[in-house]
């Protein structure tokens, strides 16, 4: 990459908002056909830096050149006509609107009197289509889609435009992994055509897997670029929170008690069958598998979302009736789900009153809630999670994703369950909160809280866990101990090779 000129540089971006210095000096630049990582804490201005890459933001400061091109970014589209295009987290589809409108939206195909062409329309996002390698075509409503075939349609995008760099936003984050590795695919494509790549990710296996550099933000400033077959995790780590992590297993040092919640034989139509289990007061029990494997369909049936089609549920040795969410509530059953934005936070409302939400009846003075009771609760569990927000007032959505999932879990433990399950507990959350988060879980189990965790990351699932199930195609393989558990063994059972041995 000696002599070339970079495909997009950003030089000196500054961007204050009231009170806060988002963006402090940072300079950072992409080559043609390298990949190119971007990295840092939830907050740490990766998001400002990219809308302001995007022409969301104008900076106060520095400037923006496309080649040699010095270029002032007005709006997204603006962008994309210079090259640049965004691959989203958070999709921006038009449900209602066809695969086709939406990948070429703003810029359809038109005939004369300004009339669609449909036929080019179709024509050319099948052609797109077909190289992704997807089950859907250019006429399906994007409504009726998967969460990760409609972040296919969002990468199908990249491919419209003559790209000069593509920035992919937490790509593989609703992707299974047969559709990460058509994207890996892609971007391997992308930038053997000369594209440079800007790869935002907390996954730390992809990132060395498919980048070339590593560049590090914290606290709005730009703190380095690693080369990335020149560097390791620590390294890495040590540069986006300022301190190394213990990564290692852990180990429980405490006494664990009665069996809290077991499960005998349940089944939930084709979802999931005969699954088997038994979680202790003070443990956490680990639950790992593959897309598809029952994991999560499991946690809704004992949230009383599914209902199950044989099997029984036993809390405190006792057998238990859920069917709905309030059964499960009422009988000390929490969820805190596998997407937080979308089924565990009103994002517009402000922390106290996500927190307290589902006990506000029993917050009420008459016909009005007792306001300095939803506060106590917040102050409470705010200091107990170390929660960081200006205060209650805050509003959800503006946190970042480690205390947005802080707020989730202070919810249900203000109701002081008899079982936690947790979905996903550290899904889009940087490595910093990442340890924060499995500190507090293993924290719940030495204070008698029978938790169970579903987790896709399998370093996850090891650091945390005492007992893991290993799940596949909707049944129990296997159930380790932590001593016994080892990568070999563990996805040997959740690939179905021992499916003879199934517990």
């Amino acid at each position: 990459m000696t002599g070339q000129t970079p495909a997009l540089r950003l030089e000196g971006i500054v961007k204050t908002f009231p009170g806060v210095r988002a963006l402090d000096g940072v300079s950072l630049d992409v080559m043609p056909g390298e990949v190119h990582a971007l990295m840092g804490e939830n907050g740490a201005g990766k998001s400002t830096l990219m809308k302001v890459l995007g022409g969301i933001h104008q900076p106060d400061e520095g400037r923006i050149l496309v080649g040699e091109t010095p270029t002032v970014m007005i709006s997204p589209l603006h962008a994309k006509s210079k090259g640049i295009v965004f691959i989203h987290q958070e999709l921006s589809l038009a449900e209602e609107l066809s695969v086709a409108e939406n990948i070429y939206l703003g810029e359809l195909p038109r005939k004369r009197f300004g009339l669609v062409d449909w036929a080019t329309l179709y024509q050319r996002t099948d052609a797109i289509l077909e190289t992704l390698r997807v089950g859907f075509n250019a006429r399906t409503r994007v409504g009726d889609l998967s969460i990760a075939n409609q972040q296919m349609v969002e990468i199908a995008r990249a491919l419209t435009v003559d790209a000069k760099a593509v920035i992919f936003d937490e790509p593989t984050a609703s992707l299974t992994d047969a559709e990460k590795v058509v994207l890996f695919d892609v971007i391997s494509d992308l930038r053997s055509r000369g594209v440079g790549i800007i790869y935002i990710s907390h996954r730390m296996e992809e990132i060395f897997k498919i980048t070339d550099r590593i560049s590090v933000l914290r606290d709005g400033g730009y703190r380095g670029t690693l080369v990335t077959a020149e560097t390791d995790e620590e390294a890495v780590t040590q540069l986006m929170i300022g301190r190394s992590l213990d990564l290692s297993r852990v180990e429980s040092h405490h006494q664990m008690g009665e069996v809290a919640l077991e499960v005998r034989g349940l089944s939930c139509g084709h979802l999931f069958e005969d699954v088997s289990f038994a979680v202790r007061r003070g443990e956490v029990l680990g639950f790992y598998g593959l897309v598809g494997a029952g994991r999560t369909e499991i946690a809704e049936t004992l949230f009383g979302l599914r209902d199950p089609s044989a099997g029984t549920i036993h809390l405190n040795g006792q057998e238990v009736r859920i069917h709905s969410p309030a059964d499960a509530i009422a009988r000390g059953i929490s969820l805190v789900p596998e997407d937080r934005k979308a089924q565990g936070l009103v994002l517009g409302m402000n922390c106290r009153d996500n927190m307290t939400l589902p006990q506000i009846d029993d917050l009420k003075a008459g016909p009005f809630v007792a306001e300095g009771s939803e506060i106590a609760i917040f102050d409470q569990y705010r200091d107990k999670l170390d929660i960081r927000t200006p205060g209650w007032k805050q509003k959800v959505g503006n946190l970042s994703g480690g205390n947005q999932q802080k707020i989730v879990i202070g919810k249900w433990l203000s109701m002081h369950p008899e079982v936690l399950i947790v979905d996903e507990p550290t899904r889009g959350i940087d490595v910093g909160s990442k340890s924060e988060i499995h500190n507090l879980i293993r924290d719940l189990a030495a204070h008698g809280y029978a938790v169970i965790v579903i987790s896709s990351e399998m370093p996850e699932v090891l650091h945390v866990s005492d007992r893991i199930v290993a799940m596949y195609s909707g049944r129990v393989m296997r159930t380790f101990t932590s001593e016994e558990v080892t990568e070999d063994n563990l996805i040997q059972a959740i690939s179905g090779l021992n499916a003879g041995q199934a517990a």
